[in-house]
């Protein structure tokens, strides 16, 4: 029987769009660009999700690799998504607010034929918890901390 686990992690913003947080020791910053009123510290969390995304499917692979003792000698991994930043700027648009496509694309260096690569690939993308949560609803409770 497995057990579910909870991921926790606290963000603090005060007087500007910078966005700090110390996860088990690494601090992380969130900014905007200088054009979109930040300091550009830190990349947006839209980056910060693709990069969350390509760096889970990245991870899966390697455990997958190592499982099934293939040796993954390179495992390059892009993530781009299309939005319409209209909804975030609380204007009218017909789109939602978050990505409307997001595109995954993987470069394998490893002793494996064209489609044993996009066969692991298809494996690993299904056992990733990101491309899961992207692929599939799953609910978001938000609430205000008492």
């Amino acid at each position: 029987m497995s057990v579910t686990k909870t991921v926790r992690v606290e963000t603090l913003m005060e007087d500007s769009f910078r966005v700090e947080s110390t996860i088990r020791g690494h601090k992380v910053i969130i900014d905007q660009p200088a054009a979109g009123g930040g300091s550009d510290e830190g990349p947006t969390p839209l980056e910060y999700f693709l990069f969350s995304l390509a760096g889970c499917v990245a991870t899966i692979g390697r455990v997958a690799a190592r499982q099934r003792k293939i040796e993954l000698r390179r495992f390059a991994v892009f993530a781009e998504g299309d939005y319409d930043p209209a909804g975030l700027l609380g204007k009218p648009t017909e789109n939602r607010s978050g990505f409307q496509v997001v595109r995954v694309t993987a470069e394998i260096d490893a002793d494996m034929t064209a489609q044993e690569k996009q066969a692991f690939l298809d494996e690993v993308c299904e056992r990733c918890p990101l491309h899961d949560n992207i692929k599939l609803s799953t609910d978001v409770v938000h609430t205000l901390a008492e």
